[in-house]
């Protein structure tokens, strides 16, 4: 039987929201403040590249030759943190429901940011770090929750690309107001560089709190599933690692996961970082520096927001497993090319930096589709949780081994990795489309 015409209401029931069906129960409320939560949690997250580099330069002075084993360390304990958070939340989700956690998270995460320009050390800054990662873990872990919540199948991939969107609109924004202009404008203001730092993480630290609760008061209520339905503990903690072993296309999009988050981890941190290195060493204020360094993240991501457009429609015309293969091969290429890279402050630098946006935007929305159509409604929570943790295995290796390679090689190696090991996720990705590729769009 072939598929609905997207123009008309499916055999059940459900709303539509602009151009996506809605699961029956999704308001058009909930739809709305998901559209902003994929706004705020992402550009918020990301943030914390441009603060470190701040805090490093201001706080600490920190030499620019150790500022990348600095920074990969820092992510590493954001993802150790993120193991012991996403497994528990994720389980909790399918038990208590989505929004609550949502709200705590996204709070916990303003606090950190609050107090991240007051550390006094090095391990003063990881505790606070520590504290932002918990957070974190929880609002992206339920943000990716709900993406697979609220859609109807047949308009998985444009929810997708309509959150990954407000994603990116969110990361432009918070880039440029709070990382590109604002350090700048307050030192042209006459304060110092440390004030500013704190000023500025004061800011993003209201805007997490007002957004807490609009989630709490916008997002649905309970679980997808009824009280009756919902699995045993034991069950749901088991349930991520057997839905793998059960689906290979589940084991896909952990494997894909574990790059694809990488990607998002290398590209905020390691760009920026690069960015400032390159700034500080012209002779720039590190304010100034930092805020050069958001400026071409803030490129990277404008590409990756123009393509999200494509990257929806393709990936509901086509067999998911396929869209993971070209959207591994063009993150390949897309990493793979900042080798060509010298200044990345050069205008010579900027088509390699829009490739690198579409690169990383299309590895992590791929493996978030494929995720959202294969992930079971009783476990969805769980099953986000493990495809979070894969995630955050491969954002420790990365982080942990691209900070030295940025120090010990240069700035383009940590780009150079991700690119390796988006090739090889893509050849697993031919395997399973060969063995078991699921659902095929148009067949019966």
């Amino acid at each position: 039987m072939s598929e609905q015409s997207e123009s008309t209401p499916p055999a059940g029931s459900g709303r539509k929201f602009l151009f996506v069906w809605l699961q029956p129960g999704v308001s058009m409320v909930n739809a709305v403040v998901f559209c902003y939560a994929s706004f705020a949690t992402i550009g918020l997250l990301t943030f914390i590249s441009t603060g470190t580099a701040l805090v490093l330069n201001v706080n600490f002075g920190i030499p620019v030759d150790q500022q990348g084993t600095i920074s990969g360390d820092l992510v590493i304990v954001t993802e150790i943190v993120q193991l012991m958070v996403f497994g528990v939340v994720g389980i909790l989700s399918d038990r208590i429901g989505r929004r609550e956690l949502f709200s705590a998270g996204m709070f916990v995460m303003g606090v950190a940011y609050l107090l991240y320009p007051f550390a006094s050390s090095i391990s003063e800054l990881i505790v606070y770090r520590a504290l932002y990662a918990a957070g974190l873990g929880a609002a992206t872990g339920m943000l990716q929750t709900i993406v697979a919540d609220y859609p109807q199948d047949r308009s998985r991939g444009k929810l997708v690309a309509l959150g990954g969107a407000f994603n990116g609109i969110g990361v432009i924004v918070v880039t440029v107001v709070f990382g590109r202009f604002a350090p700048p404008a307050l030192i042209e203001a006459g304060y110092d560089a440390m004030t500013t730092t704190r000023i500025v993480h004061g800011i993003i630290f209201v805007v997490c709190t007002v957004s807490s609760i609009i989630f709490l008061l916008g997002l649905k209520k309970g679980t997808p599933a009824r009280k009756e339905e919902r699995p045993p503990i034991r069950t749901l903690m088991l349930s991520g690692y057997a839905e793998a072993r059960r689906n290979p296309r589940i084991a896909l999009a952990y494997a894909c996961a574990f790059v694809a988050r990488s990607d998002l981890v290398i590209l905020g941190t390691f760009v920026v970082l690069w960015g400032t290195v390159a700034g500080v060493a012209q002779g720039l204020d590190p304010a100034v520096a930092a805020a050069r360094g958001a400026g071409i993240f803030g490129i990277a991501s404008a590409a990756a927001l123009l393509w999200l457009g494509v990257l929806g429609t393709f990936m509901d015309r086509f067999n998911r497993v396929t869209v993971v293969i070209v959207c591994m091969a063009l993150a390949a290429i897309g990493y793979s090319s900042m080798w060509l890279v010298d200044d990345p402050l050069s205008p010579a630098a900027i088509p390699y930096l829009l490739l690198l946006g579409v690169g990383q935007v299309s590895a992590f929305f791929g493996a978030t589709t494929l995720l959202s159509l294969e992930a079971p409604k009783l476990s969805r929570g769980a099953v986000v949780g493990a495809f979070n943790m894969s995630g955050a295995i491969g954002i420790f290796f990365a982080s942990g081994l691209g900070g030295r390679l940025f120090d010990s090689i240069g700035p383009a190696a940590p780009f150079g990795l991700i690119g390796s090991l988006n090739a090889v996720v893509m050849l697993l990705a031919i395997v399973v489309r060969l063995k078991s590729p699921g659902h095929i769009p148009g067949r019966s």
